[in-house]
């Protein structure tokens, strides 16, 4: 009796979703649940992000898994295992006034940040050697404008005796919206580049300069990517012939984009609780059917 109570339960809300998810014009945002990337040779990469309320909580790629830790709203730590969950890297992440002040990666890097009042931020990163010594690799200053990073301007500080070398990246955006935005805390994660704009990166544009004396040497290169979009201006796919890979190279990238609406959350914090009375069969049939709801519909 206790299992059909719980059935009808779950319909009833599920039928409730239905309409919510595609008639909420108040709160229709978004989270994404999965990413699948393509490259021109047809091979196809996997990576699933996982959220508590509106927490990211891991993201599950191919070769890595990123798993977060919070406090008081804000990502204090990412511990980044392989697939044979072995460490590879441990970030922590130090806030004053509730801005982002410092990153430490375990033995490898840290860096520092100063937020300053015209809405910049200036930022200086050193290389670990040892517990004693640390090298200063470059600083610089982050430049924002709507919610969005727009420039990141450099100066590479392990240049050569009398060497002036610069690195510039400027970001050009759509109108349309971010899921990634919404994740709390996540904005605050100033390494992560253009990701934590509010918008949709459409233009790239690296600038590199170097000078010694009179002669100077620079060069430019544009990344540019397009986008699909559904009813809610949110994307489902882009499309890049210029992506950088992990690896340095650059060339043909499909991404596509698997988002579900901010009710499945809520459904899936109460279904939950019910899970060892309903049973895993129907809990994942019932969500499963919610996820498409949310995706297609809207």
């Amino acid at each position: 009796m206790k299992n059909k109570i719980v059935l009808l339960w779950v319909l009833s809300v599920f039928v409730m979703t239905l309409s919510s998810c595609s008639n909420d014009s108040e709160d229709n945002s978004k989270w994404l649940i999965k990413v699948v990337e393509t490259n021109e040779k047809g091979t196809s990469e996997t990576t699933v992000f996982t959220y508590n309320d509106n927490e990211i909580v891991s993201i599950d790629g191919a070769q890595k898994r990123t798993a977060f830790t919070y406090s008081d709203g804000l990502i204090t730590k990412t511990i980044t295992l392989d697939k044979k969950n072995q460490l590879l890297e441990t970030i922590e992440y130090s806030y004053l006034k509730s801005k982002l002040s410092g990153i430490q990666s375990l033995g490898n890097y840290r860096i520092n940040y100063i937020h300053n009042s015209d809405n910049t931020v200036s930022y200086e990163r050193f290389t670990i050697i040892s517990a004693n010594q640390q090298v200063k690799e470059f600083h610089g200053t982050l430049y924002f404008e709507n919610e969005n990073l727009i420039k990141d301007d450099r100066i590479l500080d392990k240049a050569n005796p009398g060497v002036i070398a610069n690195y510039s990246v400027s970001y050009d955006y759509d109108l349309k919206k971010k899921p990634l935005f919404h994740i709390k805390g996540f904005k605050e994660l100033l390494n992560q580049n253009e990701k934590i704009s509010l918008n949709n990166n459409i233009i790239s544009t690296v600038i590199t300069s170097v000078s010694k004396d009179v002669h100077i040497a620079s060069s430019a290169i544009l990344y540019k990517s397009s986008y699909t979009y559904d009813l809610d201006n949110y994307p489902t796919e882009r499309v890049s012939e210029t992506a950088i890979f992990d690896d340095g190279n650059v060339g043909y990238l499909k991404t596509e984009y698997w988002c579900y609406c901010n009710k499945y959350l809520l459904i899936k914090h109460d279904v939950n609780q019910n899970s060892n009375i309903l049973g895993t069969g129907y809990l994942s049939f019932f969500m499963q059917l919610i996820v498409l709801n949310c995706f297609f519909i809207s």
